[in-house]
């Protein structure tokens, strides 16, 4: 099974899956805690706040009181994970808990979502560097092997035939509409790199 998180708006699903497994399914802490972190996958796609998102924690508390428990556990063990490794740096620990205290608590979804997810990836190389190197390099510190890259595909038919379709008609004068479905055609357009007329168009 893979769950993957598409930025921080679905993030209470790794409060909501360990809540299953160990509530429902009866598997101890630390059993369920492994299904989950090895199911789970972060992806963030911009590093604009709007995508790092702050939950009230009191509203969480009233409305799914339980999901808020576990996610005090959750902070609860992973603060003393990552004490053992950078040490009692308050101001560091601070920025990594899942809780931002304050006069109005909140509860950081993006933290949630790097602490319960196997690997964190942004969707281009350079935005997968800036995560680990601007957005969390205290995680990056704890867990450097957890950032990856997966850069993001594009669709033909809505990136090049509906976007451009001056340019898929002259692809498709060429070979055909085949292409449009089976991208490993447009390898054919070789034939046509140094021909002025296709150039031209």
């Amino acid at each position: 099974m893979a769950i993957q998180l598409n930025d921080t708006h679905p993030a209470l699903a790794i409060a909501e899956l360990q809540r299953y497994f160990v509530d429902e399914a009866g598997l101890e802490w630390d059993d369920a805690w492994s299904i989950v972190s090895h199911t789970i996958s972060y992806t963030n796609h911009t590093l604009m706040p709007e995508a790092l998102e702050k939950w009230s924690a009191a509203l969480l508390k009233e409305t799914v009181p339980r999901h808020y428990e576990i996610l005090e556990e959750i902070d609860r063990r992973f603060m003393r994970e990552a004490e053992r490794t950078l040490g009692k740096d308050h101001a560091t620990l601070a920025k990594i808990s899942i809780f931002e205290h304050g006069v109005h608590p909140r509860v950081r979804m993006a933290n949630v979502a790097v602490i319960g997810s196997h690997t964190v990836n942004g969707v281009a190389a350079i935005h997968s560097r800036l995560l680990a190197e601007r957005l969390f390099p205290e995680f990056a510190r704890l867990w450097p092997g957890k950032f990856t890259n997966v850069t993001n595909g594009i669709t033909p038919r809505r990136w090049l035939l509906a976007a451009n379709p001056e340019l898929s008609a002259v692809i498709s004068k060429r070979l055909g509409n085949a292409w449009i479905t089976d991208l490993d055609r447009l390898a054919n357009l070789r034939a046509y790199a140094e021909d002025p007329e296709f150039l031209g168009e």
